[in-house]
């Protein structure tokens, strides 16, 4: 499935979470650090999110 982190997309397996794709995308760091992971509405999103095809999460 492809997902999109920051705007860059990944492809993932079904079932990864949120945590899979910022490791991909190597932004795992960031977020230990203390930034924010956030759905396209707005919404912040745990580490152990679902995601699905097409979902859009930006750390900020």
């Amino acid at each position: 499935m492809q997902v999109h982190v920051n705007d860059q997309p990944l492809d993932l397996l079904p079932g990864m979470t949120v945590k899979h794709a910022l490791i991909k995308a190597g932004l795992l760091k960031e977020v230990e650090s203390g930034r924010k992971v956030y759905d396209e509405w707005g919404n912040e999103v745990g580490l152990a999110g679902a995601l699905v095809e097409g979902t859009k999460i930006w750390v900020r």
